[in-house]
């Protein structure tokens, strides 16, 4: 692996077990998160922070989340290897490159041309595989839906319709929403066609971008 050292993958391992001391993930998530180099989707000067639970600064004016809240939103998810799962959000790609490690067809929205192209070239030097689109996550991927499930990693003010319209009967979103501080949502697609919403905790993310053609 491109400068993974063991200095790295010890802390990537300590990072893991705490997270689950504290009741974040089960064994299956914090396993894929632990085959990610975090510090890699990180510039350079954050590498050796990078097995903390902070988030930091990347490209374009965007964070990489906290590894507690990849943890908690990738545990929400209930992801099963092949299903199909939207992500609004890839961001750097590291949220991205944990769901592929689960095992899920990724299609992913980004609406920054810097950070599509960063996640595009990190996910590749992992041999990892998803489908990526630079464009307005409030419109998701409709040429793909249905999804098994869609999780959004940015702020959203509201639910949008488009991504409701996407999800798969049985399917689930997880979603920050809110302006400022948010609660994280979950939300299931019922055989009628309705939608059950399930308030889970407080979230903080960067706003979810919108009006990008």
């Amino acid at each position: 692996m491109h400068s993974d050292t063991p200095i790295f993958q010890g802390q990537r391992k300590q990072l893991c077990e705490h997270l689950k001391s504290e009741g974040y993930a089960s064994d299956k998530v914090l396993d894929a998160m632990n085959r990610v180099p975090r510090h890699l989707f990180l510039e350079s000067g954050f590498h050796q922070h990078a097995y903390q639970d902070k988030a930091f600064p990347i490209a374009a004016g965007q964070t990489i989340s906290h590894p507690s809240t990849v943890a908690w939103q990738s545990e929400l998810l209930e992801v099963s290897p092949g299903m199909k799962v939207l992500e609004i959000g890839t961001g750097c790609g590291y949220q991205a490159a944990v769901l592929v490690e689960l095992g899920v067809k990724l299609f992913t929205v980004e609406r920054q041309k810097e950070l599509v192209d960063f996640s595009k070239k990190m996910l590749k030097l992992l041999g990892l595989r998803a489908e990526q689109k630079f464009g307005d996550g409030f419109k998701g991927m409709p040429v793909f839906a249905p999804f098994d499930r869609i999780i959004v990693t940015c702020g959203a003010p509201y639910v949008p319709k488009a991504l409701l319209a996407q999800l798969k009967e049985g399917g689930i979103m997880i979603i920050p929403v809110g302006e400022g501080t948010q609660k994280m949502v979950k939300i299931q697609k019922m055989p009628d066609g309705s939608f059950v919403q399930k308030v889970l905790g407080d979230a903080a993310f960067v706003p979810m971008l919108k009006d990008k053609e």
